[in-house]
């Protein structure tokens, strides 16, 4: 997994509240279960017409907001099912940073096992963090110190708990995370299971 430390990037604004997962992945493409590839899905009803042409008044199909990597989003962002498949096409469409007073609990989670950084804020600050992506200006988001600092006014503080940070910014899944925590004492485990059930081991 990619690490995130400090994000220096375009952010465009998708303030509908309530838009779920089905939104950002319909069901109709679950059928694909490789992560490559499924970023051309991501938002797929409201990206392309019944002809398949983008629709041009969708915030992501326009020249400003192209090829954003921050989404400054509406509230309970990610609710509804807990497709995995979501967060995998936000992240192979180049999304790494999501913005929102709330995000789905499960899809919370999701994001950060793949790549993505969801930021919770105020609603003021939301509200301020629109205005600059509606301005086109671009926003830094720095895990480090958990700031996002932009182009007007103070930094904001943002907090995220200790191991999805410390995954983010190392770049860990989460069997790397138990691995760097618990690697010894599951060495020292096998090393004793080999000696007292060695039959077990017979086709190493």
């Amino acid at each position: 997994m990619e690490p995130f430390t400090r994000l220096v990037a375009r952010a465009a604004p998708l303030i509908q509240a309530n838009i779920d997962t089905d939104i950002i992945f319909p069901a109709r493409f679950l059928v694909h279960t490789q992560k490559k590839g499924l970023g051309r899905f991501a938002f797929y009803e409201w990206r392309y017409g019944d002809n398949g042409e983008e629709t041009p008044d969708f915030v992501l199909n326009q020249a400003r907001f192209r090829g954003a990597e921050v989404l400054v989003c509406g509230d309970n962002f990610g609710c509804g099912s807990s497709r995995e498949q979501a967060p995998w096409a936000l992240r192979d469409l180049g999304v790494r940073c999501l913005i929102s007073t709330s995000f789905g609990e499960i899809f919370y989670a999701n994001c950060f096992k793949n790549g993505i950084l969801p930021v919770v804020v105020s609603p003021a600050q939301l509200a301020a963090l629109v205005a600059e992506a509606q301005d086109g200006h671009s926003l830094e988001v720095d895990l480090s110190d958990q700031t996002i600092r932009r182009g007007a006014g103070p930094a904001i503080r943002f907090t995220v708990g200790a191991w999805q940070r410390e995954s983010l910014l190392k770049g860990w899944d989460e069997i790397t995370l138990v691995l760097d925590a618990e690697g010894e004492k599951i060495r020292e485990f096998e090393h004793r299971q080999r000696l007292q059930s060695p039959w077990l081991y017979e086709r190493d």
